[in-house]
């Protein structure tokens, strides 16, 4: 059963497991915690729960929360190394919060803490999936953050938005929620009085992107609707409808749910679990340029071979991922290579019977094959 309408939310049927990201502005103020606002949306937790459905935190506002105890100018974002000590001050005081309202309720709270490389990573990625599902049949609520103390910029997703659709990945979850200041997505900057909120989006296209403005009003936090764009593109990939809707509200999920208010991103198609871990990844250590030739090729479903490929960028060693992309820039797909940087740049436009000479040994049957590429 799939996700139709933002009603399906709450239907433990259509919605076994939910993510719900929360962002920085909504869970801290120049005052501190917003108790408050949290129990009120720690109540509607506690009510999926006793419906049937298995919930997910991504929580943002470690940064804030320390920046604050700290006493660091720009919330805590004014260089790195504010950010890591901030991060790690205002963790404790974040995941005891989410501790302490979770047991109000009989729930118990679990912390996860996330780099970009544990999701980006094969083998990590497997490691989050199976302490994810272990934590949701022991009846727990994972609170998920990215570890800011221990990230770099090489290293970080820069955003909870992204990292909450790679979280319903690996979770193998139904929908997210991304609670923003927003109620949705507009056609326009939603200042404009002509602004009209998008109910629903069957596929992330560069139409929509170009609606997006990339800004955080707050200050507080690091996404913007582009962030959030990008999410659901992540999602969609997987099969994972996400909905943006307004969280500055008392019990935003019954909001979105109840009244209809939000934006609802209906995935296109549900790839292997493999292809959608592909498909969402963030890094790519290469790109292959092809023709127009081997671009439809692609589309139709077939490997990528050297003799479509017009150029190649990036420092990348075989089973690396790379971006394929048309001679306009426009990513085409994913995959993993068959080949390092410097064996494919050699057999750029060659046939593959000259492979074997060219190489020195045996050729692969293609550089990219299509059992390990996932098509955007």
């Amino acid at each position: 059963m799939m996700i139709a309408s933002l009603r399906d939310l709450a239907d433990k049927a259509k919605c076994p497991r939910l993510v719900v990201k929360v962002g920085s502005a909504l869970l801290v103020d120049r005052d501190g915690p917003r108790r408050a606002w949290i129990e009120a949306l720690v109540e509607e937790i506690a009510a999926a729960r006793a419906r049937g459905q298995e919930v997910i935190v991504v929580s943002s506002g470690a940064i804030a929360l320390g920046a604050r105890t700290l006493k660091l100018e720009k919330g805590g974002r004014g260089s790195l190394a504010d950010a890591q000590a901030a991060a790690a001050v205002g963790q404790i005081a974040l995941s005891g919060l989410w501790a302490e309202l979770l047991g109000k309720h009989g729930l118990t709270a679990a912390q996860l803490l996330l780099t970009l490389e544990d999701l980006e990573d094969r083998r990590r990625y497997l490691n989050a999936t199976a302490t994810l599902t272990r934590l949701l049949d022991a009846g727990a609520v994972p609170v998920v953050n990215e570890n800011d103390s221990v990230a770099t910029q090489e290293i970080r997703f820069g955003d909870n938005d992204r990292l909450a659709a790679r979280v319903a990945q690996a979770s193998r979850s139904s929908a997210v929620l991304l609670l923003s200041d927003v109620d949705g997505l507009y056609d326009r900057n939603p200042k404009d009085p002509a602004a009209r909120l998008l109910p629903e989006v069957h596929g992330v296209t560069a139409e929509i992107h170009a609606m997006a403005d990339s800004g955080s009003a707050s200050g507080l936090g690091s996404g913007g609707m582009t962030s959030k764009l990008q999410a659901a593109e992540i999602a969609e990939r997987a099969g994972i409808a996400l909905v943006i809707g307004n969280g500055t509200h008392r019990s935003p999920i019954a909001r979105v749910v109840e009244q209809g208010v939000g934006t609802l991103f209906l995935p296109r198609r549900k790839a292997a679990a493999r292809k959608a871990w592909l498909g969402g990844r963030l890094r790519l250590k290469g790109t292959l340029t092809v023709d127009e030739g081997a671009a439809k090729a692609l589309l139709r479903g077939s490997s990528l071979l050297a003799a479509g490929i017009v150029s190649v960028e990036g420092a990348f060693h075989r089973g690396d991922a790379v971006a394929i992309r048309d001679k306009l820039g426009n990513t085409l797909a994913h995959g993993l290579a068959e080949y390092e940087a410097g064996e494919c740049t050699r057999l750029i436009g060659r046939h593959s019977r000259e492979h074997e000479a060219l190489l020195g040994y045996a050729p692969r049957s293609a550089i990219v094959h299509r059992d390990q590429m996932v098509v955007l």
